[in-house]
């Protein structure tokens, strides 16, 4: 791409592109530093200031961009020159991960110009932290059995802040998840674990947040997140060994209870169309989803 200047995502650009999403918020789990520059190693995204505004390129999809991040006057001059561009290039334009709300803008200056197409797949479960501490209310009745059973069955229980005191125990605690999980076996399960190293190994440098659940001293679980928004957090990463009964619906609700209480909405992301994580993300009663999806040229 010649004309427009797009650029690998590094991690000098931090600052730069943090201050976009600080400036233009979203409650989309994408829209954070740390998750951009993890997921861009397995899935090539650069990226470039247009019209003062930060734009995603998917490279892997060649007239792929997100949807601009910007003051609307600049998201309309941007979307103006990547359309142009992709016209001359000969390649359709397409945005991704563009919310309904963010639609609705871009049809009131390209009056029917543009359809979307929303990918449930691809929603986030948006939660209220309260919740999700207190486990309150006759339809999370389950969630409070499986703590109490998970704290009756494992009297030395202990929860701790992630730190550099714990980071290496939870580093040798995925590594043995990963060879339990089939990982080597599977491309996007190998690229999730890979994805969760690296959000150990530079725990500290992304300032993510994380919680470590321990039995008899060995870490069992652990989750990182960072926040999103001044009023929602992000769950990225959530692991705990399988035959630990109970330590899923532990970690998150202490992770929460511990981290997040600040924060009115927690993020657990999207479900990836799987069933059973559907399924699992549905019994914790989501507020709402966050929709997303891509947004084409009508007819092309």
């Amino acid at each position: 791409m010649d004309e427009l200047q797009f650029k690998k995502i590094e991690f000098e650009d931090r600052e730069l592109i943090h201050s976009y999403f600080l400036k233009f918020p979203s409650r989309s789990c994408e829209r954070t530093f740390g998750n951009t520059f993890l997921w861009s190693r397995y899935y090539p995204v650069a990226f470039a200031i247009i019209e003062n505004t930060l734009v995603f390129h998917a490279e892997y999809d060649k007239g792929s961009f997100s949807y601009p991040a910007g003051a609307p006057q600049d998201v309309k001059k941007a979307i103006s020159i990547l359309k142009t561009y992709t016209e001359t290039q000969g390649i359709a334009l397409k945005f991704y991960h563009v919310t309904p709300e963010q639609f609705a803008q871009m049809n009131q200056w390209f009056p029917d110009v543009f359809e979307l197409e929303l990918d449930r797949d691809n929603a986030d479960y948006i939660y209220e932290s309260e919740k999700l501490a207190t486990l309150s209310g006759k339809k999370l009745h389950a969630k409070r059995n499986h703590i109490n059973k998970f704290k009756a069955t494992h009297e030395n229980w202990s929860y701790e802040t992630m730190s550099s005191e714990n980071l290496e125990e939870c580093f040798q605690m995925a590594l043995k998840w990963r060879n339990e999980n089939g990982c080597d076996d599977d491309e996007e399960k190998n690229a999730e674990i890979c994805v969760t190293l690296n959000s150990l190994r530079l725990f500290s440098e992304l300032e993510m947040v994380g919680g470590v659940l321990k039995v008899d001293g060995q870490v069992v679980a652990f989750t990182i997140g960072e926040p999103v928004s001044e009023d929602t957090f992000v769950v990225h990463i959530e692991k705990a060994f399988a035959d630990m009964q109970g330590a899923y619906p532990m970690i998150n609700q202490q992770f929460v209870e511990h981290e997040c209480v600040n924060y009115k909405y927690i993020n657990r992301e999207e479900d990836m169309g799987l069933e059973g994580l559907r399924k699992a993300k549905l019994s914790y009663q989501p507020i709402f989803l966050e929709q997303k999806g891509i947004v084409k040229e009508k007819g092309k």
